[in-house]
């Protein structure tokens, strides 16, 4: 397995490349801008593009997925509960963004428990509400890529459509704090950190 990061867009949010060695496909988790860079990523690494997945619908997360779609055709998977905010520019920002009105409507939908499949990996999807009604997380080997829900030191806003401050205290605690202390965390903006550190130094955490 290969897991790459790409910071891309305007708020250089991290678009992750999640590759299995052995079949050459990849999922491609949250495209926020630059898609002509995961194109160049692909032909690089020689991989097939086997879905993208949004970890929710801000639109610092969806923005360079119009681009991809026109080279490349691959389905769009995002959380039930942030269907409506990929539909809508008012509701995942891009009206008021330096970009394009995006509406997109997904391929499918996510639940908490799905599993996603590419090529030999397997992916769990976590429901981890709090940053939007719809926000994911995805455990992939040791690695555990947690969008604008877990930072590193910090949490996702909770200001916005969908957010609530005590739900995302609780998806951190209950359902990513409980991993192993070396699990990877990947967040959607920032440098990765490691469970144990967290549970030690971010102030969210529940001692």
């Amino acid at each position: 397995m290969i897991v790459e990061r790409v910071p891309l867009g305007v708020y250089a949010a991290n678009c992750y490349i999640v590759m299995c060695e052995d079949t050459k496909e990849a999922m491609i988790v949250d495209l926020g801008g630059e898609s002509e860079e995961i194109i160049k990523k692909s032909k690089e690494l020689d991989f097939k593009i086997n879905c993208i997945v949004l970890t929710h619908g801000h639109g610092d997360h969806i923005a360079g997925i119009p681009g991809l779609l026109s080279v490349i055709d691959c389905p769009v998977y995002i959380h039930e509960k942030d269907e409506e905010m990929l539909l809508s520019p008012k509701l995942n920002l891009t009206a008021v963004m330096s970009t394009d009105e995006i509406s997109i409507k997904p391929d499918g939908l996510l639940k908490d428990g799905d599993i996603l499949k590419v090529g030999n990996l397997e992916i769990k999807v976590i429901h981890t509400p709090g940053h939007t009604m719809g926000g994911i997380s995805l455990k992939v080997g040791d690695y555990l890529i947690t969008g604008d829900t877990l930072f590193k030191g910090s949490i996702g806003r909770t200001d916005l459509h969908g957010g609530s401050y005590d739900t995302i205290i609780d998806s951190v605690n209950s359902k990513l704090l409980t991993y192993s202390d070396d699990t990877i965390i990947l967040p959607g903006h920032g440098p990765a950190t490691k469970v144990g550190i967290e549970k030690k130094t971010n102030p969210f955490a529940r001692k």
